[in-house]
């Protein structure tokens, strides 16, 4: 009998209603392109709407599977079968809201909820400007709670001559920081 030791690392990517497609739509590229990650896509109904608006198309090309938001049967949804990341990104202030307060009330902020209570990375990444007190005061809820607060605030140290090369170092950060692949030099601080 042959049995695998091989592993496959969980992610889901959760798109909600913020501007910033263009981020998920590279991470996804990026992350399903990866050998042994198995990628688990979100998307609120506000998200396809901006994705449209915003990339003038559908989905992308790549080996992810689709998970329905509106179903709490949906894998991840369950403390026994958490993903092993999960990343929100754009994650809208509404989303943000809703995870800090524990509602649980789509399958989005519902996989989070299981990723903090089973202690599992979180990766939230607003874009959002300017913050108000009450986004502030989420955040820290949210970072009190064990999950990773990262801003859609690409660096221009990098002298990036291209918005793609923006998205693609930004992109390349969130996937450092999910433990999905090491930052690339090219967008590390020479």
């Amino acid at each position: 009998m042959n049995i695998s030791n091989k592993r496959t690392t969980n992610v889901v990517l959760a798109v909600t209603g913020a501007s910033g497609a263009a981020y998920a739509r590279r991470f996804l590229e990026r992350a399903s392109a990866l050998e042994g990650v198995s990628v688990h896509l979100l998307m609120t109904d506000t998200a396809r709407d901006i994705w449209q608006h915003e990339l003038g198309g559908g989905l992308v090309q790549g080996r992810f599977t689709i998970l329905d938001n509106g179903r709490f049967d949906s894998p991840f949804c369950s403390g026994s079968a958490a993903a092993d990341v999960m990343v929100v990104m754009p994650c809208s202030m509404g989303t943000l809201a809703r995870i800090a307060a524990g509602t649980a009330d789509d399958a989005v902020a519902r996989i989070a909820d299981v990723q903090l209570k089973e202690r599992r990375p979180l990766i939230l990444v607003p874009r959002e400007t300017p913050l108000s007190l009450i986004h502030l005061r989420n955040m820290v809820t949210l970072t009190e709670a064990g999950a990773v607060i990262a801003p859609a605030a690409p660096g221009f140290y990098t002298r990036p001559d291209t918005l793609d090369t923006l998205v693609d170092a930004f992109v390349a950060r969130i996937l450092q920081l999910a433990g999905l692949a090491p930052l690339e030099e090219k967008y590390k601080w020479n």
